[in-house]
């Protein structure tokens, strides 16, 4: 296939699991794809070995105190170097990108997806906050610059996927399927001892530290529910979360008359990966395959919304629309980090959410500015509660 054929991408975080696996998805392919861009937070010898291996035009290490490092490994293969959270809202919107993969965790996503949407590139988005934060603002710029948004996150690929062909029919419902986490059918007795070592122990998927306690927590179900309202346009009524132990049905559509349509497979991320940037294409793939034989009984049970309060709370914010989901977004990132750090049980995270919910300004029709001033006011207010959980603690 000649190069004109090929897509042009960045992959922004590529260093974190879903980077990793896009460029594994990538070298498999390079008929396909050429990539322009890496980016990385502060993994600067994982960025260097990647950049040496597919060769980008450009690489922005955010850590700038890496900087050094990274050019003096670099500059040899005629790499671009940048450092620095600006350069990389500023790289992804270079002519030769084509797609722009947002891999990047958390809030930290949303200025470079802005500016890349701003910029006409399509966007395959793994970055689930950035719709979260700040969901009305990136579907209203995408439909007005005429930009296609990819789902990664595997339950929103498989939506995606069942309604290939089906968009002019419309959904009566989507069904989001859970794992459960490690700590599913627990009761809150049990999960006020757990640890950061078990909470990282996720039954099928392999996946960062801060996605995998958010999984451990229901959190990332509610993330996700939140960013289904906005790729599909639904409301959110018409959302449902279903716990589905074994990963084998990634979710489900349903349709007016009745009827139902799962993607179904293995749990392996690269495929999400690879569906998104390659779209409208299936590429051939090495990946295992299902075998019916090794699953004789696939089983779904509603999920606890008491004992994990962080779905409930998700649905509560996105009902209320707004900036709350931006506050349970901020709340949530410095609560899995201070329990991450062994400041916060695992019980207290959904606390700290909640309390922010119900203290941090409410704003009905934000613009960029009001999200931006919600994320800091939910972080100190976050930071806040917990200095006080640790103080209250350290008394006892």
């Amino acid at each position: 296939m000649t190069d004109t054929k090929q897509r042009h991408i960045a992959i922004l975080g590529s260093t974190g699991s879903i980077g990793t696996q896009a460029i594994d998805v990538v070298r498999a392919h390079p008929d396909q794809f050429v990539v322009e861009v890496l980016t990385a937070n502060s993994n600067a010898d994982l960025l260097i070995e990647q950049a040496a291996l597919v060769r980008p035009n450009v690489v922005v290490i955010c850590d700038e105190t890496k900087y050094d490092q990274v050019f003096a490994a670099l500059d040899p293969l005629n790499i671009k170097v940048y450092a620095g959270a600006a350069a990389v809202a500023s790289v992804v919107q270079m002519d030769s990108i084509e797609m722009v993969l947002t891999a990047m965790v958390g809030y930290a996503g949303l200025l470079p997806t802005i500016k890349a949407i701003e910029a006409g590139k399509a966007i395959a988005l793994a970055n689930k906050e950035t719709l979260v934060v700040a969901g009305e603002l990136i579907t209203q710029l995408a439909a007005e610059k005429g930009v296609n948004i990819y789902p990664v996150d595997s339950e929103h690929s498989a939506i995606f996927q069942c309604l290939v062909g089906e968009f002019h029919n419309p959904i009566e419902k989507i069904i989001l399927t859970a794992s459960g986490g490690p700590f599913r059918g627990k009761d809150r007795a049990f999960l006020e001892t757990v640890t950061k070592a078990q909470a990282l122990k996720h039954p099928n998927w392999t996946m960062g530290a801060k996605i995998t306690i958010d999984s451990a927590t229901l959190m990332n179900k509610g993330l996700e529910v939140i960013e289904a309202k906005w790729l599909f346009n639904l409301t959110p009524e018409q959302i449902e979360v279903v716990v589905h132990p074994q990963s084998i049905i990634h979710s489900l559509v349903q349709f007016e008359d009745g009827s139902m349509k799962a993607q179904m497979g293995l749990p392996d991320m690269r495929l999400p990966i690879q569906f998104a940037l390659g779209y409208p294409n299936r590429l051939k793939s090495d990946f295992p395959r299902f075998d019916f034989r090794q699953f004789p009984s696939l089983t779904f049970e509603q999920p606890d919304l008491e004992t994990f309060r962080n779905l409930q709370l998700a649905f509560d914010a996105m009902a209320r629309g707004g900036n709350a989901p931006c506050v349970i977004n901020a709340a949530n990132e410095v609560a899995v980090d201070a329990f991450l750090h062994d400041r916060l049980s695992f019980l207290g995270i959904s606390g700290v959410i909640e309390d922010c919910l119900n203290t941090v300004s409410f704003v009905e029709n934000p613009a960029y500015t009001d999200y931006v001033a919600t994320d800091t006011e939910t972080r100190r207010v976050a930071t806040e509660k917990i200095a006080k959980f640790v103080a209250a603690s350290i008394g006892h």
